[in-house]
């Protein structure tokens, strides 16, 4: 409601506006108030929600823990000049400029994100290519004197960035032993750079609204090139180390858990989240040690205490397991990279995947060793330029000029535009498919995924951190599909449609990442509930994948499809739905068919359940067919999808385990 002010009052404001704030003004300011005879507004009793309530029932909040800006060596290499700034303002909603010279933005803003660039070498690349530091007055940095200045960020300079991120480390690394380079010159470039991140995580952290977590990689691997990097996730920001701990401190991770422990005594809570396990040549999931000694008890306490979390999707592939390993699970072969990370050599996928991990983990518990792999689920990007790429249609991938393009990431034939490939790619980088060339690499085998969900009380660093620790979180490819998993014995039928069902599952059950103990006699229910991206595609099918040991602690796995959409009824003989008839018309993407649900729920129970079995169970939901990214790529260029990679894929979600504890 609005009044309108008396001509009089209005008089003499005016006369008053060229006026200054002296004495006999406010006494002139007393005057005119006396004609308004009552108050110029009405009480207001609208309020402010500056933080919003916290929720027992917790809520469902999805980020990504895995990002990486011109701090990494790598990224900057790769042309990337986003800072950790650039990264929170896009992870909140904000365009950026991607290396390729185009804006990216997310359709919706996420509610957390972590910066984490690699700890070695943290932006060291970048300090050299600055020629107004002392660090590039080296002569290893000259190769990056102005790299990624504004007239040297063409496609044409890919060849040379290349070389120099082949070449930079290794050389940097020998200077630094020899004493060229002394070790101060690196730390104070790195003591520099880590600040600066920590600052940015507290300029952006809104608690309530969005949470920030200050963060780092651990960059390491086996000499055989096995992939065993980590991305360490501090809990808060009022004490921090004040150099991260990297490679250059130890090659191996059991030196980073000593390292997080020492934190940990001195109240620095944080954890260490493994990733591309995929590609780590079966040595992220050993069964012995670095020294190669088998597994003891202090070991596992001590990775499981600094490792609640694995990362089993991102952009480099997802690890959640591989048709060698898992041959009855048909949607095994699911965005599979099959390489190890940052090479073109075969990883090996014994060892290497999360599910064959958590099995492991069970049978070192029938040994009597604590569990190791009793881990939870979050997704994760990878990006190299401080944004996140999960959308297939809109797909610009990770490694910044590199893969700026679908000619370069292998979707779309070379021959298109070859002015850009001169003096670029060798014989074996190119390849023959369909009589066309494209060029090959480990990009054509990339996927846009993912992010972390966690289900939380509200959107705090406190309260995301301890749904990690408590690994009440699940992992999507990239759609934001919510989904809740629990566990207990006094589900009854009614639970699935009593309105506080969810309150009514935590007080008499547990939620995923929990332990469940065995009750004599019974079996527990299962309640799972899947809601689709409110902007994706709908839900097919609801799973439960199934681990556990026998007593001759032998493994085994299976998985049962438990709930189909438009209501189908599962094969009880193959624990299968049947086709829901839903498809894609590749001519332009267009899904077909009708079919799918934005919501599948259900009460399941174990029908092969046994009390003396140590089990895993996490769900696993499965939008219907979309387009895989290439062949986006493919429509958008006017080509045919090259024929040797998938030209669909099933979006999915997967929860943290519970698991079943056997009978005493």
């Amino acid at each position: 409601m609005s009044r309108r002010i008396p001509g009089s009052l209005l008089s003499v404001l005016l006369l008053l506006a060229p006026l200054g704030c002296s004495e006999p003004e406010a006494d002139v300011l007393e005057e005119a108030l006396k004609f308004t005879p009552g108050p110029l507004f009405e009480k207001d009793d609208e309020r402010l929600v500056l933080r919003p309530p916290r929720d027992p029932d917790r809520r469902a909040f999805f980020g990504d823990l895995h990002v990486h800006t011109t701090y990494s060596f790598d990224a900057f290499a790769f042309g990337t000049i986003a800072t950790p700034y650039d990264a929170y303002r896009y992870a909140t909603g904000e365009a950026i400029r991607h290396p390729g010279g185009f804006d990216v933005q997310l359709s919706k803003p996420l509610d957390f994100y972590a910066v984490t660039d690699h700890a070695m070498f943290l932006g060291v690349a970048k300090a050299a290519a600055d020629t107004s530091t002392a660090f590039s007055r080296f002569e290893i940095a000259e190769p990056l004197h102005d790299l990624n200045a504004p007239d040297n960020n063409g496609l044409l300079s890919l060849q040379s960035r290349l070389k120099i991120f082949a070449s930079f480390i290794p050389a940097a690394m020998a200077e630094i032993r020899n004493g060229t380079i002394e070790d101060e010159a690196v730390l104070e470039i790195t003591r520099t750079a880590w600040q600066d991140t920590i600052d940015a995580a507290e300029t952006f952290n809104r608690p309530g609204r969005f949470t920030t977590f200050v963060a780092y990689e651990y960059t390491s691997s086996t000499d055989d090139r096995g992939n065993l990097h980590r991305n360490v996730i501090f809990k808060g920001s009022d004490e921090l180390p004040a150099v991260p701990f990297s490679r250059f401190h130890s090659q191996n991770p059991e030196g980073l858990w000593d390292w997080m422990d020492g934190l940990r005594a001195e109240g620095i809570e944080s954890l260490a989240i493994p990733h591309n396990s995929n590609g780590s040549n079966g040595q992220m999931f050993k069964l012995v040690d670095w020294a190669g000694n088998p597994l003891d008890d202090a070991y596992t306490r001590r990775r499981i205490r600094n490792e609640p979390l694995v990362e089993i999707t991102q952009v480099k592939g997802t690890s959640e397991t591989h048709p060698a390993l898992s041959p009855n699970d048909e949607f095994s072969d699911f965005e599979i990279m099959p390489f190890r990370v940052g090479t073109m050599l075969p990883s090996e996928p014994s060892g290497s995947y999360v599910r064959q991990a958590l099995k492991r983990g069970l049978a070192l518990e029938s040994q009597g060793i604590t569990n190791p792999y009793e881990f939870g689920f979050v997704g994760a990007s990878d990006t190299h330029t401080g944004a996140t790429s999960d959308d297939e249609s809109n797909f610009f991938s990770k490694i910044g000029l590199l893969d700026a393009t679908a000619e370069l990431r292998g979707s779309v034939p070379v021959s298109l535009v070859p002015s850009l490939f001169l003096g670029f790619a060798a014989p074996q980088q190119l390849k023959e498919v369909d009589g066309e060339t494209y060029l090959q690499g480990p990009t054509e085998t990339f996927g846009a995924s993912g992010l972390t969900g966690v289900w939380a009380e509200e959107n705090t660093r406190d309260a995301i951190y301890e749904s990690f620790r408590r690994k009440e979180t699940f992992a999507t490819s990239g759609p934001r599909i919510r989904l809740r998993f629990f566990a207990g014995y006094g589900f009854g039928d009614d639970l699935l449609e009593a309105p506080d069902a969810v309150a009514r599952a935590y007080a008499d059950g547990v939620s995923m990442g929990s332990q469940l103990p065995a009750a004599a006699g019974e079996a527990p229910g299962f309640l799972l509930w899947a809601l689709a991206d409110p902007t994706g595609t709908p839900l097919q099918r609801l799973q439960i994948v199934k681990g556990w040991v026998d007593t001759e602690g032998e493994t085994f796995e299976t998985v049962y499809d438990v709930a189909c959409s438009g209501g189908a009824s599962v094969d009880p003989e193959t624990n299968r739905c049947p086709d829901n008839g839903a498809g894609v018309d590749l001519s332009d993407c267009s899904t077909t068919g009708g079919a799918g649900d934005t919501q599948l729920r259900t009460l399941w129970r174990d029908p092969d359940f046994s009390q003396s079995d140590r089990a895993f169970y996490y769900a696993r939901v499965l939008e219907n067919p979309t387009c895989r990214w290439s062949t986006w790529d493919a429509l958008r260029a006017g080509v045919s999808p090259r024929s040797d990679l998938a030209k669909t894929l099933q979006e999915r979600a997967w929860t943290s385990p519970i698991q079943l504890l056997p009978a005493n």
